[in-house]
């Protein structure tokens, strides 16, 4: 704890970007990611920074991958990439209702 808290006299929360899935939640509930951000800080506490960076990469990364998505994006962009070319080359046809058109109903 630290002897003169600027923070709390000038009433802002420097620490509130890193932490924002910790933060509280409306209606009580943890927020999606929360549990990889918790295994990060958990991770982390007690080291210094450079050791901790390096140490915790993998739970670090996991916590962005969470947040951000980019590696599910970029799979599924390989995905339709693939099934476009496939679509060219006549080796596959997809069904109707992928195509915009209605089934029929019986």
């Amino acid at each position: 704890m630290p002897f003169w808290d600027l923070q709390k006299q000038l009433g802002i929360d420097l620490d509130k970007w890193m932490l924002r899935q910790s933060m509280k939640q409306p209606y009580g509930r943890a927020a999606n990611c929360h549990a990889f951000e918790r295994e990060w800080v958990e991770c982390g506490h007690g080291l210094g920074q450079t050791r901790a960076r390096r140490e915790c990469e993998p739970e670090y990364e996991d916590f962005m991958e969470c947040m951000h998505r980019t590696k599910l994006i970029k799979r599924m962009q390989t995905i339709l990439a693939q099934r476009d070319k496939m679509i060219k080359e006549g080796k596959y046809t997809p069904p109707d209702y992928h195509k915009g058109k209605e089934e029929s109903r019986p």
